[in-house]
């Protein structure tokens, strides 16, 4: 399998320009803990996480420093952590020097990379720009739906996909999101916070009705269970007429 396979295409993206209190909130809105910044042009120019946001002095978390000619003198490290704790927008925060992948590129070398570079998450470029993103959840969630076997998928797999998503972007109240979506020999395996047992039945319904899935296999969570959702009452049969002479 490919970056292509599993990445998440919707990604949430920032400007130089962000200011450091809408990073945060784009994270805590959006549930990830790292975006993609990039240029006027839609090209890739850092990456911010929330490692790069929590030792902050509005919330009293920035490390413990010297003496301000320490901090410009000769301990160049003090000083770039100074202008992260300080900075006020993306680009006084963000990493620059950023590991990208290819669409073609392989889970194994995605992993390789996670682990080299000890990071968390790729994105995915074409030409510079950035058309989708890649997390450790990811692979986890490949494995988890990988069967025992070395099975030969590949492109019947992504293809089931590219429309089992084209038909949940139908759905957008209840879509979890891209990176939640992986396909396995024709099995759509479904991850992430759902509001209730409703919109996971609407999902699964819509899995089930693209041509050539073969099962839905649900992981979901529900983070406040299923609110005013009543359970379905035991099945029952109403006859009417007469049962004599049967």
């Amino acid at each position: 399998m490919q970056a292509q396979d599993v990445m998440t295409t919707k990604v949430v993206t920032a400007r130089p320009d962000t200011s450091v209190r809408d990073l945060a909130k784009l994270m805590v809105e959006n549930r990830i803990s790292g975006l993609p910044v990039v240029d006027e042009g839609g090209r890739l120019v850092g990456m911010v996480t929330d490692g790069d946001l929590y030792r902050r002095p509005e919330i009293d978390s920035e490390k413990r420093r010297g003496h301000w000619l320490e901090i410009f003198g000769i301990k160049g490290t003090q000083a770039s952590d100074y202008v992260e704790a300080h900075g006020r927008v993306a680009r006084d925060v963000m990493t620059t020097n950023v590991i990208a992948v290819a669409p073609g590129a392989t889970l194994r070398q995605i992993a390789e990379l996670f682990e080299t570079k000890h990071i968390r998450r790729v994105p995915v470029v074409v030409k510079d720009a950035v058309v989708g993103i890649v997390s450790r959840a990811n692979l986890v969630q490949v494995l988890a739906a990988t069967a025992e076997e070395s099975l030969e998928r590949g492109l019947n797999d992504r293809r089931l996909r590219d429309l089992v998503l084209a038909e949940y972007r139908r759905l957008p109240r209840c879509f979890p999101g891209e990176g939640n979506v992986v396909v396995t020999d024709g099995v759509v395996h479904l991850w992430g916070d759902l509001p209730s047992r409703t919109e996971l039945d609407a999902l699964r319904l819509a899995a089930e009705g693209i041509p050539g899935v073969k099962r839905f296999e649900d992981h979901t969570y529900r983070t406040f269970g299923d609110p005013g959702l009543e359970p379905r009452s035991q099945s029952t049969v109403s006859v009417t007429g007469p049962e004599e002479g049967f």
